[in-house]
């Protein structure tokens, strides 16, 4: 941790391997130069799993080297510091948070609340980077990239890929369902009508003027399953959209469909897909999500793929880009200039707000 300097507001940079402490930095005094004094915090993520820490959820660090880091820091700004209960009572000083991510996890909004801290984040940080990678999930699902590249580092010429059973649908002309369109599903929604690519779109909170000309709005979840070639899916975790891709939705999908997840693990029941695919009633899944991470190499997916089904499969790397980072730090930062200048803020949260913030 670097020694804070003499003068300024207070704010304590709780960085990652990902964020680093640095950007928080760099983006903190870009706005409010010498008006604040920063000190750094690095954890271990991703080179560690986040996981639980006491009450907060995905989380990386322990809450006591976190509550010696904060003593008089009037303001954080992090995506994984743990901000328990404990670690907040312990700092009361603290005016305001900054967690650079939509889901604040990692935060014990209510105890904010309790003890007169704002609770900031930054909604949607990560939608064109998630956005991107779906679009290259389904690609690389329906054009066979990951398998034909290992076969070629194999030095293995797999020309059997051009058989017309073994190729897959091209975006262009294909219906592709999507679960859900909102920072993610909406930018998927315009660069597949831009590919030429027929989507539907069941999300009951979405604005139809937010994506006329692109999709079409459906009202029951089943119908995007019938229709669609593709269903890709991207709601927010909810009790009620846990499971929502289930078997009984699969087995509406025409034989040879295939199915994406970058979303959350839960939404899908990976059971019931495997299943699926063992049928042969889905051609093929893409999936950057699981329903444990880090994921249990036992699960019946990976003896599939080492059977050679088509399934691709990416570690919970959609939101990573050099792009979410900044734009992360440079949200948070904002909310700290914003606090500090008397204006309010772009987007705080509240304990019963937060429920819907979590995906």
């Amino acid at each position: 941790m670097n020694n804070q300097p003499a003068s300024g507001y207070p704010v304590l940079a709780a960085g990652d391997h990902f964020i680093l402490p640095g950007i928080f930095r760099t983006e903190l005094e870009h706005r409010m130069g010498g008006a604040v004094a920063v000190s750094e915090l690095e954890f271990d993520w991703p080179d560690a799993p986040f996981g639980d820490v006491a009450e907060v959820s995905e989380a990386s660090g322990t809450e006591d080297r976190l509550i010696e880091a904060l003593r008089g820091q009037k303001a954080v700004v992090t995506q994984l510091a743990p901000l328990t209960r404990r670690v907040l009572e312990a700092n009361p000083q603290l005016e305001i948070i900054g967690v650079s991510r939509g889901g604040p996890t990692n935060v014990n909004i209510a105890a904010a609340e309790e003890l007169g801290i704002k609770v900031v984040n930054v909604p949607g940080r990560n939608g064109i980077a998630t956005a991107e990678m779906t679009v290259g999930l389904m690609l690389a699902l329906s054009r066979r990239i990951p398998e034909s590249h290992t076969a070629l580092a194999e030095r293995r010429w797999r020309g059997e890929f051009y058989r017309h059973a073994e190729v897959g649908p091209e975006i262009n002309g294909s219906t592709i369902g999507l679960i859900g369109a909102g920072a993610v599903g909406g930018h998927v929604a315009r660069v597949l009508h831009a590919m030429g690519a027929t989507v539907l779109v069941f999300d009951p909170y979405a604005k139809p003027v937010s994506l006329d000309g692109v999709a079409t709005l459906v009202d029951d979840v089943d119908d995007v399953f019938a229709r669609s070639t593709i269903v890709s899916v991207h709601a927010r975790l909810t009790e009620e959209t846990r499971h929502i891709v289930d078997a009984e939705r699969l087995a509406l999908m025409a034989p040879g469909g295939h199915l994406v997840n970058a979303a959350r693990g839960p939404l899908v029941d990976y059971d019931a897909v495997v299943a699926a695919l063992e049928s042969g009633h889905l051609a093929g899944a893409a999936f950057d999500v699981f329903p444990t991470e880090p994921v249990d190499f036992d699960h019946p997916l990976f003896t599939l793929l080492d059977k050679g089904y088509n399934i691709v499969m990416t570690p919970h790397i959609a939101g990573a880009s050099k792009q979410v980072a900044v734009r992360a730090a440079a949200g948070v930062a904002e909310e700290v200039r914003r606090h500090l200048a008397g204006e309010a803020p772009l987007h705080e949260l509240t304990a019963i707000g937060a429920t819907a913030a979590r995906a």
